[in-house]
């Protein structure tokens, strides 16, 4: 911004100073055609004076012999024919020339200001040569080159500099806020002397949208750990209560199968605890301490090796899409990233049909590694793919099935956590779950060190 401001100053004074110079040329030149004029009217003046042709004559020729036909001509036909003067005006199809009486006839270049009148039974031509006013047509270009030049050259350097200045401060701006939008509650822009106002400004008003969102979730967080330690007491109290209830040799086969049913539906309240908690964890940025490089294709291995028992009790088929080149490395949390894959694939095994083929491949895209997990399964509706991400939302198809909602919601929150852009798209049929990591993230390894399948 600040260098395209720059360059229409300079285009504005550009213009300015363009019209400045050219209306002075104007009135410069006609000043100096105007006086031109005058001179030569006073120069006929003073031949007028003259009392006779042999007399104007006898003056011409005198005159002539003392001046240069390339600053002025003098020419007199007198009333017998006879030519006095330096030059004299001569007429072809191409129109009027000046030709020197004293270089044999030779055409004198150049464009000269004449004015002619008759006297006694005569013709007096006087000619003024125009030199001096193309000269200060180049005078005046000089003085435009050389005053525009060095005022463009240090508005483009200022802007430049002002630019680079400027550029720096918006990018410290972006690293903040890309860090605040991936739970780093604690970064600040903290703008320092020399800012403009204007970034001064907003850094200002960030670091105070920024402090108060930490102190609000510091104040969520102090909530939920409360409620946390005040519910897992109780919470525990009643699985023992049941675990009791269970034991007690009186229960008919109805009332243990009630006790049983409760016993699950505490699991599940228990599982759903956790994982909010778990996912107020990730949002708040704390994994990232633990931040290392992990193999991503040595992680699908580990899940596919893990899941292909459960997968082969429904006759659904797990697959490590091979990939060629050298093996993807992003920094990461390891865990975190072998749990974000357990659950895509813990839900492709939940809500597709037995004997649903499901395929964990990477691949590049752009110069960034892409994990996919597909499946051929009945997929996911567009409409519905960024509500699937909210946190307990589940389709209206889902509900009969296990689960808590929380799934696909904690694999955003992780990607997040990772600066990964998560992608739910159409694998043709059924859903692609793609986890495109940034360029920064990623690096190779040789593919020799990864352990082959």
């Amino acid at each position: 911004m600040p260098l395209r401001l720059a360059l229409g100053l300079v285009a504005v004074f550009a213009m300015v100073s363009l019209l400045s110079f050219g209306a002075s040329y104007v009135v410069t030149q006609r000043s100096m055609e105007q006086q031109m004029r005058e001179d030569l009217v006073q120069d006929i003046a003073g031949f007028r004076a003259a009392p006779s042709a042999a007399a104007v004559a006898t003056l011409v020729r005198a005159e002539a012999e003392s001046t240069d036909p390339e600053r002025m001509v003098l020419s007199y036909f007198a009333p017998n024919g006879r030519h006095f003067g330096n030059a004299a005006i001569a007429r072809d199809n191409e129109g009027y020339h000046v030709v020197s009486v004293a270089q044999n006839g030779k055409t004198v270049e150049g464009r000269y200001l004449a004015l002619t009148t008759g006297l006694y039974g005569g013709q007096l031509t006087i000619a003024r040569s125009r030199s001096e006013i193309e000269a200060l047509r180049r005078v005046f270009l000089n003085i435009l080159v050389i005053s525009l030049v060095p005022t463009f050259l240090i508005a483009l350097s200022g802007a430049v500099y002002i630019a680079s200045r400027s550029a720096g401060h918006v990018d410290r701006v972006g690293r903040t806020l890309d860090r605040l939008t991936t739970g780093n509650l604690g970064a600040r822009v903290q703008p320092e002397r020399g800012w403009s106002d204007d970034l001064a400004q907003i850094g200002a008003k960030i670091d105070q949208m920024a402090e108060a969102q930490e102190a609000s979730v510091a104040s969520l967080r102090q909530v939920s750990s409360d409620i946390a330690h005040d519910l897992k007491t109780p919470i525990q109290r009643v699985a023992v209560h049941l675990d009791e209830l269970s034991r007690n040799p009186s229960l008919d086969g109805e009332a243990r199968d009630l006790v049983d049913r409760a016993t699950d539906e505490l699991d599940r309240i228990v599982a759903v605890f956790h994982a909010l908690l778990q996912i107020a964890q990730i949002e708040a940025g704390t994994p990232r301490s633990q931040f290392a490089p992990v193999d991503l294709a040595a992680l699908i291995e580990t899940c596919v090796e893990l899941y292909e028992p459960m997968a082969g009790e429904t006759g659904h088929q797990l697959v490590a899409v091979p990939r060629e080149g050298p093996v993807a490395m992003v920094e990461g949390e390891r865990n975190l990233l072998l749990q974000l894959l357990a659950n895509l694939v813990e839900n492709a095994l939940r809500h597709t049909p037995d004997g649903t083929r499901i395929a964990i491949a990477l691949r590049q895209e752009g110069g960034r590694v892409v994990l996919d997990v597909a499946d051929d399964g009945p997929g996911i509706p567009e409409e519905e793919r960024d509500k699937v991400l909210r946190r307990l939302y589940r389709l209206d198809r889902s509900r009969g099935t296990p689960g808590s909602g929380l799934g696909l919601n904690f694999v955003s929150v992780v990607a997040r956590l990772h600066e990964a852009r998560l992608v739910l798209g159409d694998a043709a049929p059924g859903l692609r779950v793609s986890l495109v990591f940034p360029a920064g993230a990623t690096r190779d390894k040789p593919a020799e060190t990864a352990e082959a399948r």
